[in-house]
């Protein structure tokens, strides 16, 4: 099954370091958010990855170009006249990656729609390029299985980021108190999983994928949630980066499920 990796906004959110390369290819722990999400993905078998890249999609497409000079040592012979590139302690992640130009305005919607051609007649995963977590892949693959329907969701209960007020029904205060884990809607996360129907629901470049082809599935009586109770965190702004950045330094990142 094929993963499909969103990487093509602006990032403007978080624009302090978007305004140089894909929000997807911001670091922590000096490598691209978007390698940390293909790990996880990785360590469950998935390895077959189409990126829909968007702004600045050439940073993407050069960094998997000289993957080497990334992860491993090398030296660069000039010795006789000529350059010779020797790689060590060769690494190579058992991945197959297809990095496809899906336009500079296209919304969500309209990139998915654009990669049709690289999936093919067969289910898919698809999730954004700027959100780690350690969500079950193996888990979600199986609850989309076991449902039958054209689309799988995973959600997320956030929470809420300031402390709570419980109102009674005569507007006097009843309760003033912390947040709690229970506190707060569920969210999309991404890492969804599909039948090659969705792509039926989405007319074109104009389409936004969570406002066009999501709420048709709705209607439809298409679209299931799994839930996560792990970790899950979004690299929006760069105070989020920031703490992602000091979890993985920590050598304790929740989200890195992988070996070395």
């Amino acid at each position: 099954m094929k993963v499909v990796i969103l990487a093509g906004g602006f990032g403007t959110r978080i624009s302090e370091e978007s305004a140089f390369k894909p929000k997807p290819m911001l670091e922590i722990g000096g490598m691209p958010i978007l390698w940390h999400i293909m790990k996880n993905y990785s360590h469950y078998g998935f390895n077959e990855f189409v990126i829909c890249a968007g702004y600045k999609q050439h940073v993407i497409k050069e960094w998997f170009a000289d993957y080497f000079l990334h992860t491993s040592d090398i030296t660069f012979d000039y010795t006789n006249g000529n350059s010779e590139m020797i790689v060590h302690n060769k690494h190579v992640e058992p991945w197959k990656v297809t990095i496809v130009d899906t336009g500079l305005n296209t919304q969500t919607g309209g990139r998915v729609k654009r990669i049709r051609d690289y999936i093919g007649n067969e289910p898919f995963m698809l999730t954004y390029g700027d959100a780690v977590g350690d969500i079950n892949i193996a888990e979600l693959v199986e609850f989309h299985k076991s449902h039958g329907k054209i689309g799988t969701m995973s959600m997320y209960n956030f929470g809420q980021n300031k402390g709570v007020v419980e109102v009674g029904k005569d507007g006097v205060i009843d309760a003033f108190r912390e947040k709690s884990d229970t506190d707060g809607d569920l969210i999309n996360i991404g890492f969804m999983v599909f039948e090659p129907a969705l792509f039926d629901y989405i007319d074109g470049d104009e389409t936004v994928f969570e406002k066009g082809p999501l709420t048709a599935l709705v209607e439809k009586k298409e679209l299931v949630g799994y839930v996560h109770k792990g970790y899950w965190q979004c690299m929006d702004t760069l105070r989020e980066k920031q703490q992602l950045e000091k979890l993985w330094d920590s050598g304790e990142a929740p989200w890195k499920l992988w070996k070395e």
